[in-house]
């Protein structure tokens, strides 16, 4: 029964249109129809393209790739649907994004992308529409940087490119979606076909609009996806501006304006290291550097704006001595959360530019007991009540019931709001977080509860050694002093993995505080 509860609690939020084509896609998958169209595409006669950034090193030579931090040496065939690390893993290997890393040759990249046409219709994972979207980006480029004119490459783009027109995951929306329109939209560039550009523009059109948060935050809330999809954007920008064509003028407006705010999220949000906070799924080396984007951005002459945080619900503080870093925001997209975690009032903290408090991160997408902790409210830096979930994170990507924030509250060295995700038992949580120059207060208030336990959790950085618990007081490498005031408080020193990347995870220490009613951490630095 508490399957089938959860289930209800997930499903009642899609969109009719993803219920729509769930139905729609099964059907298709059962009767075995319209999954392999073929549109008749000509490769414009002019297409241009030229590598601004490289993409991540993860073709190692002589049939080696290293996905996730997890190496593999194919013997002799490459196996395409290799199952051993996960379908992330296969994915990627489909993505083909090491086609324009910067140490490959045109000729050996031309040679992997014949081996995968020799095998292409035994491949399973990689022909799904996503893995597809970003292989016919990948290899558009690639083509096009290396002024490579070969039929059987072309025919390749030609089948992924029809068969992602017919099956755009309209089911699933989100970032999937968008990566599906900008797919599209470079096949439209490189084959000049007006069928495409349609589609693509309204896809990305009405996407672009919903998926941009007003304060430039991407609304899945994931730094991560946002620098993903942000260096997507980037891409069509210079797309369009090489490939220049009148009918794409009003997209080239829209990309340029989104951009502009997305860059400005990341300036508001980022750490003066240039690393970014990594709440809801993210996790390191996945996606190009800070720097990387924004010389990208310059390349492109996109200007310099300033937008307040704002619709995210995440705010940051600022002094000469720390950066903090907190987490208001709901569960987003409703629809959609499939990369969010039960982190309401979340934090982390730098302190002389060196990580203190720090979310757990995101070390595999694999459903396991591994992925479930790591979405968890125990794996970050909030209250928990009892063993319940503020919200119910579940699946892998899945969550039920979901923790909504209400009265929000701010000024310069204060913000404080309630969440609501504690209501199944009548409980209801407020923080307050107040600043000070070389101070950070945080007042946690637990309204109506009698009978349950509570607990906050602050994990610290693996490279913190140096922690001393003296009664109420903990004092990190000598330096740092946190003390709490409450009822019944007990601080106890645990251990945790925190996410390294994917597939990669350190001990660290987290300090699990239990107390009555409220609590009031004081963090001096």
């Amino acid at each position: 029964m508490s399957k089938y509860r959860y289930l209800w609690n997930t499903v009642k939020y899609l969109k009719f249109i993803q219920v729509y084509y769930q139905i729609y896609y099964r059907l298709k998958i059962k009767f075995n129809l319209g999954f392999n169209p073929k549109y008749r595409l000509s490769k414009a006669e002019e297409f241009s393209w030229t590598h601004t950034v490289y993409n991540l090193t993860t073709y190692l030579g002589n049939n080696t790739f290293n996905f996730l931090n997890r190496p593999k040496k194919f013997q002799n065939n490459i196996d395409w649907n290799f199952p051993d690390f996960g379908k992330l893993w296969v994915y990627n290997l489909n993505y083909f994004e090491y086609l324009n890393q910067k140490n490959i040759s045109k000729e050996e990249a031309l040679q992997l992308v014949y081996r995968y046409i020799d095998v292409y219709d035994h491949c399973e994972d990689g022909k799904e529409p996503y893995p597809t979207s970003l292989r016919i980006l990948n290899i558009i480029k690639f083509v096009a940087h290396n002024d490579i004119e070969d039929e059987k490459v072309l025919n390749l783009i030609k089948a992924d490119a029809s068969r992602l027109y017919e099956n755009v995951e309209y089911h699933l929306l989100a970032n999937h979606l968008l990566e599906n329109g900008f797919a599209l939209l470079f096949v439209a560039q490189f084959f000049n076909s007006k069928r495409f550009l349609k589609k693509a523009t309204t896809i990305l059109t009405k996407e672009l609009e919903e998926q941009v948060l007003k304060d430039g935050a991407h609304f899945e809330l994931s730094p991560m996806y946002h620098i993903l999809i942000l260096h997507r954007i980037l891409d069509c920008i210079q797309l369009l501006e090489l490939n220049k064509s009148d009918k794409s003028i009003t997209l080239l407006s829209l990309f340029r304006t989104k951009a502009e705010i997305m860059l400005s999220w990341i300036n508001q949000i980022k750490y003066n290291d240039d690393s970014l906070p990594m709440f809801n799924d993210s996790s390191k080396n996945i996606t190009i550097s800070i720097q990387e984007i924004f010389k990208y951005a310059k390349t492109l002459r996109l200007n310099e704006i300033y937008l307040p945080l704002s619709e995210s619900g995440y705010r940051k503080f600022q002094t000469n001595k720390y950066q903090l870093v907190v987490d208001f925001g709901d569960i987003g997209p409703n629809y959609q959360p499939a990369h969010a975690h039960s982190d309401t009032f979340n934090f982390e903290l730098f302190v002389d530019n060196k990580p203190i408090i720090v979310d757990t991160g995101t070390s595999t997408y694999d459903k396991n007991e591994r992925r479930q902790l790591e979405r968890s409210t125990y794996s970050h830096n909030t209250i928990q009540i009892d063993n319940f979930e503020q919200s119910e994170v579940w699946g892998g990507f899945r969550v039920a019931r979901r923790a909504y924030v209400k009265n929000l509250k701010e000024g310069v060295d204060f913000v404080e709001a309630e969440h609501d995700g504690y209501k199944k038992i009548g409980v209801s949580h407020l923080r307050r977080f107040s600043i000070d120059k070389s101070l950070v207060q945080i007042n946690d208030i637990i309204v109506n509860n009698l009978n349950y336990n509570q607990s906050a959790y602050f994990h610290l950085h693996p490279s913190l050694k140096n922690i001393i618990i003296n009664d109420y007081t903990i004092i990190i490498e000598n330096n740092i002093t946190m003390s709490f005031t409450g009822t019944n408080v007990i601080i106890n020193k645990e251990l945790y993995e925190h996410a390294e990347g994917f597939n990669k995870t350190k001990k660290a220490i987290v300090i699990k505080v239990t107390f009555e009613s409220n609590l009031e951490t004081s963090i001096k630095l």
